[in-house]
């Protein structure tokens, strides 16, 4: 089935359709991973866009049940180069084409995505409409335009658990796959508040020794203070920061009395409620090859990141140092509190997919709730 992907800037790219038919709009963006298209597809920070893959061949694992990062697919549109029907891998149950027609993403594969994403990168990231059902140039073009913007958008509500609950899922592992943990063996009690939150995020808490209970984005600081946790951690999740201000107010309850960590929306937010400003990059930064400096050792690691917001340093003045850095683009990849137990990274240290030169961060959390620790 032919299908057409049309940029707001008048940019047309035919192709064909896999996955559901119709029509898709969104914000079009570029994950240069090589690996780990499902991770990708189902981590909740992508809602409200479309994403590319710069990788050319994109299919060929299939689709199976453990590599799920949330309770669903949230963005709204897949583009490949090439994609690949016939699948083999010894978990795979199902096709990717299969997949995305089940959870009803449409996708578009046979266009030079090599050409789409320098086009991308040097216009940046734009609105943009899949369709299988309208093949009129003009139209697509109007459409894509009427897409509201990312920015001032509030997505996060839209992807938080509506209640809160308990996670015990540890790591995967080659013999038992997702292990239940022993709760008397979790030492220090979480708060984990989800903005869109990735599951391995919560396997990494849990394997650090952190007893996690997970909230709603609105969830009150005073009800989790109540828990009376060790830490407070702040996920990651879609869109714009700013527009989430009760959502900062609630942060700033916890300033002072809680060590704190955050992980990409996370710490956006955490960047806002210390008295800072966002700024939206051009074109985000997507994948898994990202090198990233630690400013406290100087130590260099290769990361998984997916945003297109960052925290503006010299807006929080002495409300934080710089934490990490984008050896990239230079950008904030992270902060720490001059005095206080709080820190945050724009990447993300549970990988899934990407490298794990990052999860040190968890034991770093662990080692300020215990130096905090309440007695």
């Amino acid at each position: 089935m032919k299908a057409i992907l049309a940029l707001a800037d008048g940019r047309i790219f035919e192709g064909k359709s896999f996955g559901s038919p119709g029509e898709a709009t969104g914000e079009v963006v570029f994950n240069t991973a090589m690996s780990g298209y499902q991770e990708v597809l189902t981590d909740p920070s992508y809602k409200g866009q479309m994403v590319t893959m710069t990788y050319p061949q994109i299919g060929n694992t299939g689709i199976n049940p453990e590599d799920i990062e949330s309770r669903g697919l949230f963005l709204s549109g897949f583009i490949v180069k090439e994609y690949l029907d016939c699948y083999s891998n010894w978990r795979a149950t199902m096709s990717l084409a299969s997949y995305l027609m089940e959870n009803g993403v449409v996708g578009i594969q046979g266009i030079d995505t090599r050409a789409l994403t320098r086009h991308l990168r040097d216009k940046g990231a734009q609105n943009g409409i899949i369709s299988t059902s309208d093949h009129d140039h003009a139209s697509l073009i109007a459409k894509a335009r009427a897409v509201p913007s990312m920015t001032g958008l509030d997505l996060a509500s839209g992807v938080s658990c509506d209640k809160p609950y308990h996670w015990t899922e540890g790591a995967w592992d080659l013999s038992d796959g997702y292990p239940q943990v022993d709760l008397s063996t979790l030492k220090y009690k979480v708060v984990a508040y989800d903005f869109g939150i990735k599951y391995n995020i919560l396997r990494c808490l849990v394997d650090v020794g952190c007893d996690v209970t997970v909230v709603p984005a609105g969830f009150p600081a005073e009800k989790a203070l109540a828990m009376n946790p060790d830490g407070i951690f702040l996920s990651n999740g879609p869109g714009d920061p700013e527009p989430l201000v009760d959502v900062q107010a609630e942060i700033r309850k916890f300033v002072g009395k809680i060590p704190i960590f955050g992980i990409c929306l996370g710490h956006q937010l955490l960047g806002l409620a210390l008295g800072g400003t966002t700024v939206k990059l051009p074109f985000g930064n997507h994948g898994s090859n990202l090198p990233v400096m630690d400013m406290q050792t100087r130590k260099v690691e290769i990361t998984s990141q997916n945003h297109g917001f960052a925290v503006d340093l010299h807006s929080l003045g002495d409300a934080a140092c710089l934490g990490h850095e984008n050896l990239n683009d230079q950008t904030v990849e992270g902060i720490r509190h001059c005095d206080l137990p709080i820190f945050s990274v724009q990447h993300h240290p549970e990988a899934s997919p990407g490298p794990h030169d990052s999860q040190y961060l968890f034991l770093r959390f662990v080692e300020m709730m215990e130096k905090n620790k309440r007695q």
